[in-house]
């Protein structure tokens, strides 16, 4: 009896195991090693979203948030408790019902420790006006337009450490995008706001900007284009309130063999290691664009985040979020 037991539940272990990973890990360069262990596994830590993206770690309260762009809602996942709603509404706060993406999008600190946002449906990034650990959706404006002309919906952003806010607008938050009736501005833009409110562009020519990251010294930045005509990540120097030199870090293939996705959020490490998700998952370059390996997916990636300590990258991945401990 024991012998006809034993069997089946080993297949039943195996089966929930082979549930919480997902993916697998391509090293294309030995230096990967010392980034990620060999024996690092891609983790499903939470499930069953319609679109998920923004991964923001908060060290202090030991959470992970995350948009669900379609749901309008903001969750926190912390080893404890697993996801639960932590802000509703995130991205659109008027009554008028619509439909599309008008969720939030990417989220990020100020260098004063609050949460800001990238509102879809609001046309704008905006600060919550509560603590972390009392979360309220009240927001304050910090860009929602350019030139007198409303945004179109921003995306994804970083603060610089003198409090410059860099943000990208493509317009994946309109209700019908390209073809919105109430879009103002005619291209998608990357932009920088200053802590006294002043917007200021930076490049009009990015068809689709998306993701956006700093190297360590703040004088490059990358951005990625979630366009499959153009599916590149854009590299570019800065000085002061102008962009200096402009060129391609990558162009990755929107081939249907490389796997499903865009180039959408990135990270850039302390060592200058980019995360980009892109087709197929999250590709992993050295600082000079070198592809050092890529984190294979079965779905869409569409951000991912660094544990304070950088050990540990999440992953917002379509419907689901995943945790990749890369060193222990």
């Amino acid at each position: 009896m024991y012998k006809l037991l034993l069997p089946a539940f080993l297949c039943i272990l195996f089966a929930c195991n082979r549930t919480k990973n997902i993916g697998t890990i391509e090293r294309l360069d030995p230096s990967l090693d010392s980034i990620i262990s060999r024996d690092a596994a891609i983790e499903i830590v939470a499930d069953g979203y319609t679109w998920t993206e923004g991964p923001l770690w908060i060290e202090d309260q030991k959470m992970l948030l995350f948009s669900d762009v379609f749901a309008n809602k903001v969750f926190k996942w912390t080893e404890e408790k697993g996801a639960e709603t932590y802000l509703d509404p995130s991205g659109y706060t008027q009554q008028t019902k619509r439909g599309g993406e008008f969720g939030s999008n990417g989220l990020l600190l100020n260098n004063e420790g609050k949460l800001v946002l990238c509102q879809h449906g609001n046309r704008q990034v905006a600060r919550m006006d509560a603590d972390l650990a009392n979360p309220t959706p009240v927001f304050t404006a910090l860009a929602n337009n350019y030139q007198n002309k409303k945004l179109n919906s921003p995306n994804d952003a970083v603060f610089n450490s003198g409090g410059d806010l860099f943000f990208t607008d493509p317009p994946y938050g309109l209700e019908f995008r390209m073809d919105d009736r109430l879009k103002e501005i005619p291209f998608q833009g990357v932009y920088k706001a200053k802590p006294t409110g002043e917007v200021i562009l930076l490049c009009d020519s990015i068809t689709r900007p998306n993701g956006i990251a700093f190297f360590p010294g703040e004088k490059s930045f990358l951005v990625a284009n979630s366009d499959s005509s153009k599916p590149y990540w854009y590299s570019f120097n800065i000085e002061n309130d102008s962009i200096t030199s402009a060129g391609i870090f990558h162009k990755a293939s929107s081939a249907p063999s490389e796997g499903k996705g865009l180039p959408d959020g990135l990270k850039i490490d302390r060592n200058g290691t980019v995360f980009a998700t892109g087709p197929g998952g999250v590709f992993i370059f050295n600082r000079s664009g070198k592809l050092l390996g890529k984190i294979k997916l079965p779905v869409a990636a569409a951000n991912c985040a660094f544990s304070t300590d950088q050990k540990t990258l999440f992953i917002t991945a379509t419907n689901y979020l995943l945790r990749l401990k890369m060193r222990s």
